[in-house]
């Protein structure tokens, strides 16, 4: 968040998964009008007419009409997954793409960051438009100018493969909008103790960093759990007790560190488990429902296109 990369610099180590959103278009039939289709269908005569904030920005700003634009996910909103970004750089590049205009990772997300945080004024970071954009297991840095500097973890196949099989992830319900979160923690960036927290924070990048390009993926769940002690810190609606007891239980059934994904409030927990351990794991937490994943590496991508 700019409250606190533009007077430290801020980073996160992030990856995409296999979980996606589609984003199609063509040509509408009534060449004057606009449809779009997401959890609602919309039929207007102008883009400015449009009641879902993003699409109305993006489809203003390209000035079309006569257009059908609709999505689907394979992960809701407000579940701390960055499906909101997604959409929003999914989007951009169909538009992009359907306009005969190419156009880079950097430049998606970077628009992606403008029409979300400075045009619709939400309480959000750069974070999940970068992942979306790039894909992959990486390094955002976030500097005082605004810029973004992106680095791939150098990290070799057999490593990867590892990490990703002692990472578990279970939802646990609770979907909720992050802004009010967001806001408070935004707030709470100019008390000097939730500051330090957040400089902590980005320590741990580099140490994650550079544990996991020596092989030492263990070193995973000890980071995560001090990174979720820090987190916490942050803004009162973080956790819960709910989510406590639920991250105890992974605690004491094998999981060695963990954190909520998002904003908080509900959503996803991702917890490092040896292998091993977690039929044990999967037993204390049945309740939740385990949700399967692999690391992803291309990010944005067209996949067709009409010829």
């Amino acid at each position: 968040m700019e409250a606190f990369y533009s007077k430290s610099p801020g980073a996160v180590l992030s990856t995409s998964i296999n979980q996606y959103m589609y984003i199609s278009s063509h040509n509408f039939f009534d060449r004057d009008k606009i449809r779009v289709k997401y959890s609602q269908t919309e039929t207007v005569n102008n883009a400015s007419e449009l009641q879902h904030p993003i699409l109305r920005t993006i489809l203003s700003k390209f000035q079309l009409s006569g257009i059908e634009v609709s999505s689907i996910a394979d992960v809701p909103s407000g579940t701390g997954m960055g499906s909101s970004s997604s959409f929003t750089v999914g989007v951009l590049h169909n538009i992009y793409t359907a306009l005969g205009l190419e156009v880079s990772k950097e430049q998606l997300a970077r628009e992606a960051c403008e029409i979300e945080i400075d045009i619709l004024k939400e309480p959000i970071g750069k974070q999940d438009q970068y992942a979306a954009a790039y894909g992959g297991l990486n390094i955002f840095r976030f500097n005082a100018d605004g810029s973004v500097t992106a680095e791939p973890l150098q990290m070799n196949a057999e490593t990867a493969d590892a990490l990703n099989k002692h990472l578990v992830m279970f939802y646990i319900g609770n979907q909720r909008k992050a802004s009010d979160i967001l806001n408070e923690q935004k707030k709470n960036t100019s008390s000097e103790d939730k500051f330090k927290a957040l400089q902590q924070m980005v320590s741990l990048v580099d140490e994650l960093k550079s544990a996991l390009e020596k092989g030492k993926i263990d070193e995973t769940g000890r980071i995560l759990h001090e990174n979720w002690m820090l987190k916490q810190q942050l803004a009162s609606s973080i956790s819960n007790t709910e989510i406590n007891e639920i991250y105890q239980t992974a605690m004491d059934n094998g999981a060695t560190g963990g954190k909520l994904l998002g904003a908080g409030g509900g959503g996803f927990m991702l917890f490092y488990c040896k292998p091993d351990r977690q039929p044990r794991l999967n037993n204390a937490l049945q309740k939740l429902r385990p949700f399967d994943f692999y690391f992803e590496q291309e990010g944005s991508k067209v996949i067709y296109r009409p010829e």
